[in-house]
């Protein structure tokens, strides 16, 4: 995975932007949180990194082929918990690219899975419907299904909201795996002492890039002030600007 470049992004749902103007570039590798009050657009920017929202304007500038690099991970309250898939199933589901929406598993995909659900504490509960899951375990099965794709570009949406300490310290030491392994994480969060912990580098958005640079720089008592009152003011009505790069 080369370095994502962000030319003039914005990003939005029926012509109403709500990220605007964004520019920077994610370098091979990064550990970048991206953090902002509620409503400044941090979970739309992760959906145009990930392709699954086309740009009203600009451009994510990979290189060829790398959209299939890309493992993306939404707020576990996008998750149809009622849907009747086994833990085993939903995990299984990451190696979609590879076996084909249709295809079976081959031995090597089941020891995949398997692993995968181990190295997040999850043996045995392979037949479990994913209804019966804890907050803290269905996350856990959501890493697993990360851990299955092996993707250089790891998306992640709020994914230590509303567990327990011993998931999110677990989960955590995953994401530092993942920068060990030279992997580029972006991941969207809420608990600022936990970005500065475990993330080098920050985005404060309020539907505008605030700052973005080395997390100490970013998170200071000015730039947050003035992040939520960009987003306080802000007009979800407003149709997209023509503002120059």
């Amino acid at each position: 995975m080369s370095a994502i470049r962000i030319r003039n992004l914005t990003l939005g749902y029926d012509r109403h932007p709500a990220v605007h103007h964004l520019d920077g570039t994610i370098e091979e590798g990064a550990m970048l949180a991206v953090v902002g009050p509620n409503g400044a657009g941090k979970s739309t920017l992760l959906k145009g990194l990930a392709g699954a929202i086309s740009p009203l304007s600009g451009a994510v500038e990979m290189g060829l082929g790398e959209r299939h690099a890309v493992a993306y991970l939404p707020q576990a309250a996008e998750i149809d918990r009622s849907f009747p898939i086994t833990v085993f199933e939903l995990v299984a589901m990451g190696l979609w690219r590879r076996t084909g929406l249709f295809g079976g598993l081959s031995k090597a995909d089941r020891h995949a899975v398997e692993h995968a659900l181990a190295a997040v504490g999850l043996t045995g509960f392979e037949a479990r419907s994913i209804g019966t899951l804890s907050g803290g375990q269905l996350q856990r099965m959501l890493f697993a299904r990360l851990l299955v794709q092996d993707a250089r570009l790891i998306l992640l949406d709020e994914p230590f909201t509303a567990i327990d300490a011993k998931t999110c310290a677990d989960l955590l030491d995953l994401v530092r795996r993942w920068n060990a392994e030279k992997r580029t994480v972006v991941a969207v969060l809420h608990d600022m002492e936990t970005v500065r912990q475990a993330f080098p580098q920050s985005l404060l958005l309020a539907r505008r890039a605030i700052a973005w640079g080395p997390t100490d720089e970013v998170l200071t008592p000015e730039n947050l002030l003035a992040a939520r009152r960009m987003t306080e003011a802000f007009d979800d009505d407003a149709d997209v600007c023509n503002e120059a790069a």
